[in-house]
C-alpha cells in the first residue's frame, strides 16, 4: 500500500515543508554536503550526521520507480477493493480488534477515532504489521529523493525529519528502513508525519512505528484526530470524518476501501 500512498499523498506534505538553501542536481556528493550543514543548523548533532549521510549512495533504482509512478489509481472502486479486502483480511482484522481489545478503549477515549478504522489502516498499510513495510535504507532513499530536482524542498524536510528521528532516538540506524518515498513502520508515516503525529503511547520514552503496536495504532489515531476526525460521526463518502481521512491519503477511491474494510470489520461482530 506503500507504493500507492508515494503516488497520491505526498502532495500533502507540500505546503508544510520548509525551504531549504541545499541546491538540488550536480555532484551528488556536494549535494549531501551541502545537506549535511542545513542538518546542522537545523540542531542535528554531527554524530547523527555522519552515521545517517556518511557514504551514502545514490540510488536510481528509486528515481526509476518514481517516474513510473502516474499519481492515479487506474481501477474502478469494485475492483480495487476486490483486491484488498477478503475474507481473509477480514477475519484477520477482527482478530486484532479481539487481541487488542483494551488498548482500543484507551486509544479510543483519548483521540475519538474508532477502532475499526485504526485496524482497517493497519490491515491495508501492512497487513497488520506482518506484511511488507518496505525494504530500502531510508537515508539512502530520502538523499536520492532530495537531491531529484522534481520535489527537492519536499523530501529535504522529509530527510530532516528522519534525522530528527534517529537523533532522538525513536530507532536505530539499522531500523531505519522503509519505502519508495520513506516511508516507516506498520502505517507508513513519512519521516515528517513520524515527527508531527508519533505517539509514545506504550511509555517507553520513544515513538516506535515499526514494533509498538501502541506507538502505531495511538500515532495513527493522533494524525486522525488532529485532522478532525470525530468519533460516533458517519465516515463513508461525503461525510466530515472522510474529508478528515484527506490527510492520510488523497485519493477517494482509497478512503471509501478504507470505510468498506471498517464497515466489515465491525458487521454481525
Amino acid at each position: 500500500m506503500h507504493r500507492l500512498r508515494l503516488a497520491v499523498c505526498l502532495s500533502a506534505f507540500i505546503a508544510a515543508t520548509p525551504a531549504f538553501a541545499a541546491r538540488c542536481g550536480g555532484d551528488f556528493n556536494t549535494f549531501v554536503q551541502n545537506m549535511s550543514a542545513e542538518a546542522a543548523n537545523a540542531g542535528i548533532s554531527q554524530a547523527t550526521i555522519a552515521q545517517a549521510l556518511g557514504g551514502v549512495q545514490q540510488d536510481f533504482g528509486v528515481l526509476a520507480f518514481d517516474r513510473r509512478q502516474r499519481g492515479t489509481f487506474t481501477k474502478t472502486f469494485e475492483q480495487y477493493v476486490a483486491t484488498r479486502v477478503g475474507p481473509g483480511r477480514i477475519n484477520g482484522g477482527r482478530a486484532m480488534l479481539r487481541r487488542y481489545a483494551p488498548l482500543f478503549s484507551s486509544i479510543e477515549a483519548k483521540y475519538g477515532v474508532p477502532r475499526q478504522i485504526l485496524v482497517a489502516i493497519w490491515g491495508l498499510e501492512s497487513d497488520f504489521g506482518k506484511g511488507d513495510m518496505g525494504k530500502l535504507p531510508v537515508f539512502r532513499v530520502l538523499a536520492t529523493m532530495s537531491h531529484d530536482c522534481r520535489r527537492t524542498e519536499l523530501f529535504q524536510g522529509e530527510l530532516l525529519a528522519a534525522l530528527q528521528i534517529l537523533q532522538r532516538g525513536d530507532l536505530p540506524y539499522h531500523e531505519m528502513i522503509g519505502a519508495y518515498a520513506g516511508e516507516i513502520g506498520q502505517t507508513q508515516f513519512l519521516p515528517s508525519s513520524y515527527i508531527k503525529y508519533g505517539v509514545d503511547f506504550d511509555g517507553d520514552g520513544r515513538v516506535d512505528l515499526r514494533h509498538s503496536v501502541a506507538d502505531v495504532l495511538a500515532s495513527t489515531a493522533n494524525l486522525l484526530h488532529t485532522n478532525g476526525f470525530k468519533m460516533g460521526a458517519p465516515y463513508g463518502e461525503g461525510s466530515a470524518n472522510f474529508e478528515a481521512m484527506r490527510e492520510w491519503n488523497h485519493a477517494v477511491i482509497y478512503r471509501k476501501t478504507i470505510a468498506y474494510f471498517a464497515d466489515q470489520l465491525v458487521a454481525r461482530f
